[in-house]
């Protein structure tokens, strides 16, 4: 996307939400009712939907400023699915943000002006690649 950006609409935003939890959730109720079925553990079932939905938290979480660390919040159950949900919601609204970015985040973070007025921009962070220092030793000068 460029720079020009627009946002979502309700619908398109609400449907990426929708696919983004059936996808961080639906795979763990499988994996988890196999185990319980396989074992007859229904803790066993907890475990394994529980560890996926914190799986899904861990990577979504650095796109939607949370932080890696939060995906132990994903461990707690029933809370753990909310989680995905506002994680999706705010994934689903990218490039854009219509939340306010965190402390760490404010350097690279931009306030959006006139049609956009209400939104954040913050756009990833450029990847520099260093020289090896022999490189650099080698180079004429």
């Amino acid at each position: 996307m460029g720079r020009d950006a627009s946002p979502r609409g309700l619908v398109g935003r609400s449907l990426i939400a929708a696919l983004v939890f059936a996808a961080a959730v639906v795979p763990g109720w499988t994996l988890g009712g196999l185990a319980e079925r396989y074992t007859g553990s229904p803790l066993l079932d907890w475990l394994v939907t529980g560890a996926w939905a914190a799986l899904a938290v861990r990577v979504l979480a650095p796109w939607t400023s949370y932080r890696r660390r939060d995906a132990w919040l994903g461990l707690i159950p029933l809370y753990n699915w909310y989680l995905v949900c506002v994680l999706g919601w705010r994934l689903s609204l990218l490039p854009l943000r219509d939340w306010e970015p965190r402390e760490d985040e404010l350097w690279r973070a931009r306030w959006l002006t006139g049609d956009l007025l209400g939104y954040w921009r913050a756009d990833p962070v450029p990847v520099v690649r260093a020289e090896p220092a022999r490189a650099a030793a080698r180079r004429p000068r």
